[in-house]
């Protein structure tokens, strides 16, 4: 299954734990096809794999099971609930709604040195972009973007963006094609506006990019099977 997901299960202690390790293995696995749609999960057998006892692969199956991800039947276990395009155009409609709000805020009040530590995330991650250093450019994104949510001071707005975005799981994007161009060209738009000091510029420009970059992840998903082709039935 996902490599570097086993090198996390397998690291002492950490800020989350061990079932909301487990529960953010599982969709990276659903998500890559690795748990196929109406596939069941075998708790014993995905325990052993893993390296941990089954109460924590349980208790990440019923996380999975209250966002829909998987499904309880009764004496036959968990099953994968299929993904429609339908479902990651919604994730990425409410993602793109709220974090284009958290953007909007943080217009209005980011200080001189969040502006300062923005750009200077973002020349970093043109420069990781140009050298094909995916991962780098994927750590910077995600410091670019927890900048704007935290001077946004809007900490339960914030939240419920996390929820969202723990869907997808930030170390899968560099294998989406386009992804780093994406993140590159777009962040522009909003570093513009952020330093304008324009919430409504900034809310649109985050908005037009969280869309940007669920399109490229719907196509991404088409083109290894987990999603139905464009026009399939």
């Amino acid at each position: 299954m996902v490599s570097h997901m086993l090198d996390e299960l397998s690291e002492p202690g950490g800020a989350r734990q061990l079932s909301e390790r487990v529960a953010a293995y599982l969709r990276e696995a659903i998500m890559v096809g690795e748990l196929p749609a109406a596939e069941y999960v075998r708790t014993e057998h995905l325990a052993a794999r893993l390296g941990v006892s089954a109460t924590p692969v349980r208790e990440a199956l019923m996380i999975l099971h209250s966002e829909g991800a998987v499904r309880w039947e009764p004496r036959r276990g968990f099953r994968v609930v299929p993904l429609s395009t339908q479902d990651v155009a919604d994730l990425f409609a409410l993602q793109a709604h709220v974090a284009g709000e958290l953007a909007a805020r943080a217009a209005a009040r980011l200080t001189p040195e969040q502006l300062a530590a923005l750009h200077a995330a973002q020349t970093s991650l043109e420069a990781a972009a140009v050298a094909g250093e995916l991962a780098r450019v994927g750590a910077l994104n995600h410091e670019f973007h927890r900048t704007i949510n935290r001077a946004a001071l809007s900490p339960r707005l914030a939240a419920v963006l996390t929820l969202f975005v723990h869907y997808v799981p930030r170390k899968y994007y560099d294998q989406v094609e386009g992804w780093a161009k994406a993140t590159t060209d777009d962040h522009g738009a909003v570093l513009t506006a952020l330093t304008a000091g324009d919430p409504a510029a900034a809310r649109a420009a985050m908005h037009e990019h969280i869309t940007h970059i669920g399109t490229l992840l719907t196509r991404h998903m088409q083109l290894i099977g987990v999603l139905p082709a464009e026009g399939a039935a």
